[in-house]
């Protein structure tokens, strides 16, 4: 893939057809380390322990391996250090910063999925735990950011193309909060079956045609890259994750996910161009608070029949692949949205 960012009508068709080799090389990837992987898992006893208080028909899913995002963690990683290495030598660190700062995620949650294999039930670290590291990395990943140009404290509003000043410490607590509800909300999301790959893969897709032909002339072919990656490495795991999952990404994969999709957000500089791209992460997050939220204060009632959102759904009847085509198609319209809702701010 070219590091140089200057697009012409001209070079779209070899560009796409750049974007097709290189999705297709981490869909490869991800399946063929997925044929060593599974396995592996199996053999090491890498099973799922199942919430009692979930669905009843996920109990028969106990023992499935768990830990399977690292099958596109590893394509990524390597297979992206490998290609992005012409842009690094023209000074375009962007993949390393998406890279780094999802790898940062998905350590805490390999931290989760340990803790819950070691002690063989769906308990990991505490939420005061994961919350106080979130933010930290967090934190420093949006400072580095500004460090290096690629942010600013102009908030760019998708739709009304105006910018919203904000003081330099308002931004940071804004950057901080957003980041760590877009964990959460992915982490929410990886509840069903291919459910979080499926509405990811078209937030990546976004992501890649947002730098390919709208920030033209922009130093991003590594945040181009990675959104390739993502999206090929997420269609390779649901080889092995779409219903019936042989794998899960458990919260080592779901974490890496909600941090790479933060970081790109970031890196384009247009955090709120979220609520649209990841409707999905915000409805499952907004779900679980509204279900908690009126449990307190109703004295026990339920606002879902079970929440995140996923599982009320599944209990009214939804099967998981429904939900599954059902939440991707809505994440893939919504993605389409945000896509136009950004197109003012590149005109010329």
């Amino acid at each position: 893939m070219t590091s140089a960012m200057f697009y012409t009508k001209q070079l779209r068709a070899d560009l796409l057809k750049d974007l097709l080799r290189d999705h297709l090389i981490f869909f490869a990837a991800t399946v063929i380390l997925g044929l060593f992987f599974v396995p592996f898992l199996r053999k090491i006893k890498a099973g799922q322990s199942i919430r009692e208080d979930g669905p009843q028909s996920h109990l028969k899913k106990a023992g499935t391996p768990s830990m399977g995002g690292f099958m596109f963690i590893i394509a990524i990683t390597v297979g992206g250090l490998i290609l992005s290495i012409p842009a690094m030598r023209d000074g375009d660190f962007s993949f390393l910063f998406v890279l780094i700062f999802a790898l940062a995620f998905a350590a805490i949650g390999f931290l989760d999925d340990y803790q819950k294999l070691k002690k063989k039930q769906n308990l990991g670290l505490t939420a005061k735990q994961k919350f106080l590291v979130q933010l930290v990395i967090a934190v420093v990943f949006v400072l580095l950011l500004r460090l290096f140009g690629y942010v600013t404290p102009n908030l760019y509003i998708p739709f009304v193309n105006t910018y919203l000043k904000l003081p330099e410490p308002v931004y940071f607590v804004f950057a901080a909060f957003v980041i760590v509800a877009e964990v959460n909300g992915a982490n929410l999301t990886d509840g069903a079956d291919g459910l979080a790959a499926g509405v990811t893969i078209p937030i990546a897709i976004t992501c890649a045609l947002i730098v390919a032909f709208l920030a033209t002339g922009k130093d991003l072919s590594g945040v181009l890259l990675f959104s390739v990656a993502l999206a090929g490495g997420l269609l390779g795991f649901l080889v092995f994750n779409f219903n019936p999952a042989k794998v899960f990404m458990g919260d080592t994969g779901a974490q890496f996910l909600g941090g790479a999709v933060a970081a790109l957000a970031f890196m384009l500089d247009m955090p709120l161009i979220l609520i649209p791209m990841a409707i999905i992460y915000l409805l499952e997050a907004l779900s679980d608070v509204i279900q908690v939220v009126y449990f307190k204060a109703t004295h026990g009632k339920r606002f879902f029949k079970m929440a995140p959102l996923h599982h009320h759904f599944e209990l009214s009847g939804w099967s998981e692949k429904k939900i599954f085509f059902v939440f991707t198609l809505v994440s893939a319209v919504f993605c389409a949205i945000a896509y136009y809702s950004v197109k003012s701010r590149y005109l010329i």
